[in-house]
C-alpha cells in the first residue's frame, strides 16, 4: 500500500528507515502502550524487514516536506478480509500536528475505497487519551471495555477500549 495525503506518503518501510524508526521506538514514553515495548536496535531492524514488502502490517509515514520518517501506522486485515485494524505511533518531535490523524483518514478511506472493507477497528489503554480522542476525531465509536485482557511486561493487566467505524458511517461522515 502506498498513499499520498497532502502532508505525507504512507508506503511500505524501507531497509534505510530503522534508524530513524529507532529514534523513536526506542523511547520508553513512545511505546508506553505498545504490548511489545521499546525496540532496540535489532527489533527495529526486524520491525522495518517484517513491514518492506507486499506483506506489510505497517507502514513509514514520511512528511513531504522534510522528507521524514515521523511514525508509523499499523494497517492490516483483522478478520475475514473485510475487517481491518488501524493503530499508530509517531515521533514525540511531530505530535499534536494532526499528522496522526491525516494518516488515519488516508488508510480509512484506502480500507472503504479500494479494498472494499465493511468495517476497521481499532483499540487503545483508557489511560491512552491522546490514542482514543484521535479514534473519536476520524469518527470512529466505542464499541466496547475489555477488562484485563492484554497483559503488561511487568506482570500485570491492561484493560482496552475497542473502537469501531463501518463503511456506511464513513461515507455519511465524508458527506456532512
Amino acid at each position: 500500500m502506498e498513499l499520498e495525503t497532502n502532508r505525507l506518503f504512507i508506503r511500505p518501510f524501507q531497509e534505510s528507515d530503522w534508524s530513524r524508526l529507532y529514534d523513536y521506538a526506542r523511547q520508553t514514553a513512545v511505546m508506553h502502550y505498545i504490548p511489545g515495548g521499546a525496540l532496540d536496535k535489532q527489533g527495529a531492524k526486524a520491525f522495518v524487514r517484517t513491514n518492506s514488502g507486499n506483506n506489510a502490517k505497517a507502514f513509514a509515514v514520511i512528511e513531504k516536506h522534510s522528507d521524514s520518517l515521523i511514525g508509523h501506522i499499523d494497517f492490516f486485515d483483522y478478520f475475514g478480509g473485510h475487517t481491518y485494524e488501524i493503530g499508530w505511533v509517531f515521533d514525540p518531535k511531530w505530535q499534536r500536528r494532526g499528522f496522526a490523524t491525516e494518516a488515519a483518514q488516508a488508510c480509512i478511506e484506502e480500507g472503504f475505497s479500494n479494498i472494499g472493507l465493511h468495517r476497521i477497528v481499532a483499540t487503545c489503554q483508557p489511560e491512552n487519551i491522546a490514542s482514543w480522542k484521535l479514534m473519536e476525531t476520524i469518527g470512529m465509536r466505542k464499541e466496547g471495555f475489555c477488562r484485563q485482557c492484554i497483559p503488561t511486561r511487568s506482570g500485570g493487566w491492561w484493560d482496552e477500549y475497542l473502537y469501531a467505524i463501518l463503511r456506511e458511517e464513513w461515507a455519511e461522515k465524508r458527506l456532512k
